[in-house]
């Protein structure tokens, strides 16, 4: 069964990050304000990033992974400019 990592953009800018089996629930359930505390208090919310994985643990462990990045590398996601990921890695261990 598929499952998929997502960033939502927030009302304030800021980024969420999560995973699921079911995108279209989940981002319903968000946007009604039921799908996260942060989000309910962030509304409106947006699909900016989703990538489909092949299960539920591999989006989780993926979705664990990406909490712990900074804005930049997660804007890179986003955008696709993943060639700049390993740059915005080394730039965070210098920091």
């Amino acid at each position: 069964m598929a499952a998929y990592l997502y960033i939502l953009e927030c009302s304030d800018g800021s980024f969420y990050v999560g995973s699921t089996r079911n995108l279209d629930l989940r981002m319903e359930q968000h946007r009604s304000g039921q799908g996260a505390r942060y989000t309910s208090r962030r509304l409106p919310v947006k699909l900016v990033y989703r990538q489909e994985c092949e299960s539920i643990g591999e989006a989780y462990a993926l979705e664990k992974r990406v909490q712990g990045w900074s804005r930049a590398k997660r804007l890179a996601l986003i955008t696709g400019n993943l060639r700049d990921l390993p740059e915005l890695a080394r730039k965070k261990r210098r920091s």
